[in-house]
């Protein structure tokens, strides 16, 4: 068995944003309801232990929500601080453990990372995905997705050997070309970003989908389940928003299976 459980599910701010004084800011801070990490993903899994997508700076209390001390590796989408700021707390964490962190990500994004943090390499130990991983009996495929201004980032395809289930965790994308889209298809769950409901600002200065133009691609993409995370403080999970069946916003803890 298989458990996805989503620990951060804000955009690169999380929620709430220090200067922000808006009602879902000032709510997060009194109840908690929008109250958002930034994004990351848990993979539970029975044969291959305990995966996270991203390793951003909220890293350590994500751990705790978790109930965690240590994990089996980390697969890192793309180089910016919301997706990689908690490493050098990890490569900590693994050096007071005695043991080297298993890092999967693709060459370009690795050689991000290790040109801003050049001491990582100490205690982690980083895997090109420059052809599908194998973790448990699920195939990782990974391939390179439109970021727009914020350049490029990567999403990740599960497909399992054995019951055929696949599902997808494509966080930071925007305009994908058919050829980005093809591996999108026939899923049983695509986990997409959507940081704004309606975003208004000039689409050459935006950098991930927004609600609306996720549920047109829900259209063409047909997945049986999906989640939209990456959530800034534009969503308001008080309120009803007209979603597709089988479509929700990610919660802060909520999980999902697979067999």
């Amino acid at each position: 068995m298989t458990r996805i459980t989503f620990l951060g599910t804000g955009d690169a701010m999380g929620v709430p944003r220090a200067y922000c004084d808006c009602k879902v800011c000032e709510e997060a801070r009194a109840s908690g309801v929008n109250r958002r990490l930034r994004s990351s993903l848990l993979i539970h899994d029975q044969k291959s232990g305990d995966t996270f997508i991203d390793c951003g700076p909220d890293w350590g209390r994500q751990m705790e929500l978790a109930g965690l001390r240590s994990l089996d590796r980390i697969l890192i989408t793309h180089a910016h601080f919301d997706h990689i700021g908690g490493m050098v707390e990890w490569a900590d964490a693994c050096r007071w453990q005695g043991r080297r962190g298993q890092v999967y990500a693709p060459e370009k994004v690795i050689k991000e990372i290790c040109n801003r943090f050049p001491w990582l390499g100490n205690h982690l130990e980083f895997h090109s995905l420059a052809a599908s991983l194998q973790i448990g009996e699920w195939r990782v495929q990974s391939w390179e997705v439109n970021h727009g201004k914020n350049g490029f980032s990567f999403a990740f395809r599960f497909d399992h050997e054995k019951t055929q289930e696949a599902w997808a965790y494509c966080s930071d994308a925007i305009a994908l070309t058919e050829e980005q889209l093809a591996p999108l298809y026939g899923l049983d769950l695509l986990i997409l970003g959507t940081s704004f409901y309606k975003e208004n600002f000039p689409f050459e200065t935006r950098s991930v989908y927004d609600v609306t133009e996720a549920i047109g691609l829900l259209e063409t993409l047909s997945p049986k389940q999906a989640v939209f995370t990456h959530l800034s403080h534009d969503i308001d999970l008080r309120t009803k928003y007209s979603l597709p069946e089988h479509t929700s916003f990610a919660t802060t803890g909520m999980s999902l299976n697979f067999s």
